[in-house]
């Protein structure tokens, strides 16, 4: 097995205190050295790529996005809505998704997230229309294929507009049909690839399209076979208000009540919660994704993440749909981050450490992964390395910083397990011209049909 010195990076963001001035060493698919300052590895070394000219930094972990969504970026009829008429105005467009529009928006949205430095990825798929009952599966097959690392989360809805909920009755199903495919697909792929790729959460998609019977027997799934929980919460006023007249409860107290509130939860967004709830939030290390770009574009809000952290509640990042954010960038995404926050905190409450950490080992925690998410001995050899080689860099000091403050959006080399991804600013898993022909094709059928 090869032994690999990635020498001499130009910096390095480790997401921990550790010195890897001089790089890392890697062997089986693991960091097995960090080499600090000055100083040579202790490994007997077979190969060295030098990174002199590179910006080294943990892969990035995307813990929440809709990959089908990527169909209808920038779709005219839900341009300038808040999120439910939003949502009322694309639910009969995607409930014609095909499996074959799935399959390519889903490889898109990869590819797109793997040229960010983003090496693993969450997707919340909850859309179920007739023709579309394996998108799971899809999802699955198109992530070993790529060999990118993935909690594919099986979302559900099944709550119609007829019995209060949100979405049209084509794309909600029955709690049988729902429960049994979950515990399908669990014994199907999560945790089951000796590479670490594949891990499988369940995820009802929101307190206004699923039942409260669905959520509690989610949970009750999810403890029996210990798997992860996710869905949106207080993502919008709108949903409080939904909550309050439908359930008699505020948004958080609707989550205990069926059995979600701990250490196995992550939440989508997270953003209209009162102090008492953050502080319930921290107790029970439940996790929050905050998604910055799609906030501001459905003008949601803004998430207190110094709060939730503080509390002791994990907190990561997430590009979200590409249909409420418009693209699946995720390194651009932490600069989103690192804005939005300094119009709730000052200037010196935030840094562009804390964003970066936000989808590092800030999302490696909300996903439950410790094998991921910072340079350490013992991580996976998952990797995103930067050049600061563009225009927007020219006369930048601090190389980390700059990745943030200049906006960085594509990583030049990409690792995952030891395997390089991208190289060059290039993909190297196939023809992304021709990815992105199909793509497109895909999303002008969908829309016109």
């Amino acid at each position: 097995m090869t032994t690999l010195w990635i020498r001499n990076p130009r910096a390095v963001f480790t997401a921990n205190t550790l010195d890897a001035s001089n790089g890392i060493v890697i062997k089986d698919g693991y960091i097995i050295e960090l080499v600090a300052k000055d100083q040579a590895p202790t490994s007997a070394i077979d190969q060295q790529w030098d990174a002199s000219e590179h910006v080294l930094l943990p892969g990035l972990i995307n813990t929440h996005h809709h990959f089908y969504q990527t169909l209808t970026r920038a779709c005219p009829p839900a341009l300038n809505k808040k999120l439910f008429p939003w949502l009322q105005t694309l639910y009969p467009i995607w409930a014609k998704l095909t499996p074959q529009a799935h399959q390519v928006a889903t490889e898109l949205a990869m590819v797109e997230l793997l040229l960010s430095g983003c090496t693993t990825v969450s997707d919340h798929h909850y859309l179920f229309p007739t023709q579309l009952d394996d998108a799971i599966d899809i999802q699955a097959q198109t992530a070993v294929k790529l060999g990118i690392r993935a909690t594919l989360t099986r979302g559900s809805m099944s709550l119609s507009q007829k019995d209060g909920g949100l979405p049209p009755e084509s794309v909600v199903q029955s709690e049988q049909v729902i429960l049994a495919d979950s515990e399908r697909l669990i014994n199907a792929y999560h945790q089951k690839d000796d590479a670490g790729l594949l891990e499988v959460a369940l995820a009802p998609c929101s307190p206004f399209s699923v039942t409260p019977e669905i959520m509690q027997a989610s949970a009750e799934l999810a403890d029996k076979y210990q798997v992860r929980l996710h869905t949106h919460l207080a993502e919008t006023e709108d949903e409080n208000s939904f909550c309050l007249k439908r359930f008699g409860q505020r948004p958080l107290d609707y989550l205990n009540s069926v059995g979600w509130l701990h250490d196995r939860t992550w939440l989508a967004h997270g953003i209209h919660f009162n102090d008492e709830e953050i502080q319930r939030l921290g107790q029970a290390r439940t996790g929050i994704c905050h998604c910055p770009s799609s906030n501001m574009v459905l003008a949601s809000g803004i998430c207190r993440i110094n709060e939730l952290k503080a509390a002791g509640a994990p907190v990561g990042l997430g590009v979200d749909g590409s249909a409420s954010n418009d693209h699946s960038n995720l390194m651009q995404e932490v600069r989103q981050a690192l804005l939005i926050q300094r119009l709730r905190y000052e200037a010196d409450e935030f840094s562009h450490s804390d964003a970066l950490s936000l989808a590092t080992k800030g999302a490696a925690e909300v996903l439950g992964r410790g094998d991921i998410g910072e340079l350490a001995i013992g991580k996976r050899a998952d990797l995103a390395l930067f050049t600061l080689d563009e225009p927007r860099f020219s006369g930048a000091h601090d190389p980390v910083a700059a990745l943030v403050m200049c906006g960085a959006s594509q990583a030049d080399a990409v690792m995952i397990g030891g395997h390089w991804k991208v190289l060059n600013k290039q993909w190297l898993g196939g023809d992304l011209r021709e990815l992105m022909q199909r793509h497109h094709q895909a999303s002008k059928t969908l829309y016109a049909s």
